[in-house]
């Protein structure tokens, strides 16, 4: 299948070069002339306007993949618009709000142009080896895109999960649980630092994830970052968060549903902020690790 990627970053460079692997053609563009340079420094083409971007056979339609964050998606799609014609597909796999996912769906559905929101997880690693995908969209469309999200996701990684906006909604709750589940094991390791003992944080992650019943990629991701750092040193234990908690939360007081320890988890993150604790140094170091989110350097 061919595919116009837009959005040649960490997350976009890997993702085609997954597609690549698999036998597909990939087509890059990015505003970012450097994001251009580095992603044909992986053998891969770019192009540096959306006209060459947009050339295409007769009758081919055309599908576009986003790899950009939720704040520019509007503006993107203004500009590629007019580029499209009907039956087109533009899957935006990036961190959007569900709700916005469905007015862009209806708004590109009325011009005859389809649109999937597609949750991705599994960080830098999985967009190159196996990602985890949530598709959300009409049906018939993403029956089209799933050879496609099959070859890119790792096996059991894939799943049609429901109407257009779900895709994005399950990703949201996805992010949820995971801000839940990496503030624990910062508190944890914030107890371990404050403790007596002369404890090797990277022996204990390594041991924690292999046979306990917190394995995890997460244990994995922590494990990494503390064998490029024994004690966290050259960071801050400041932690961003780029806006799914938040979202969920809101959703969750919609529906009366009560998210006591994901609602803590932001709380503590927009707390990291203001004081640099050894556990939100954990956090920060996680993100880094799996997804490459930027760290904040002593």
């Amino acid at each position: 299948m061919k595919i116009k990627l837009i959005g040649l970053g960490k997350m976009g460079t890997n993702i085609a070069l997954n597609l690549k692997d698999h036998g597909h053609e990939v087509l890059g563009y990015d505003v970012n002339e450097k994001a251009r340079h580095e992603f044909e420094l992986n053998a891969l083409n770019s192009v540096d306007n959306l006209s060459a971007l947009f050339k295409r056979d007769q009758n081919e339609r055309l599908v576009v993949l986003l790899f950009i964050p939720n704040q520019v998606v509007d503006n993107v799609l203004e500009q590629l618009i007019p580029h499209l014609v009907p039956n087109d597909i533009i899957v935006d796999a990036g961190n959007s709000n569900f709700n916005v996912s469905i007015k862009r769906f209806h708004m590109l559905k009325g011009k005859g142009i389809d649109f999937v929101d597609l949750g991705t997880s599994g960080g830098t690693y999985g967009a190159r080896h196996g990602a985890c995908l949530m598709a959300g969209g009409d049906r018939e469309v993403v029956n089209y895109l799933e050879p496609l999200f099959l070859d890119i996701s790792v096996k059991d990684g894939y799943s049609y999960v429901g109407r257009p906006g779900s895709g994005h909604f399950v990703k949201m709750v996805h992010n949820g649980i995971e801000y839940g589940m990496m503030q624990a094991i910062g508190e944890g390791f914030d107890l371990l630092e404050a403790s007596p003992f002369e404890l090797d944080y990277e022996s204990i992650a390594k041991m924690w994830n292999h046979g306990s019943i917190i394995e995890s990629a997460l244990i994995g991701y922590i494990h990494s970052a503390f064998s490029k750092d024994a004690k966290l040193s050259a960071i801050q234990g400041r932690v961003d968060d780029s806006g799914e908690g938040m979202w969920m939360i809101e959703e969750a007081l919609k529906y009366k549903v009560s998210l006591p320890v994901i609602t803590q988890a932001l709380y503590a993150r927009y707390k990291s902020r203001d004081e640099n604790l050894f556990g939100e140094k954990v956090v920060a170091a996680m993100r880094k690790e799996f997804g490459g989110h930027a760290v904040y350097k002593k």
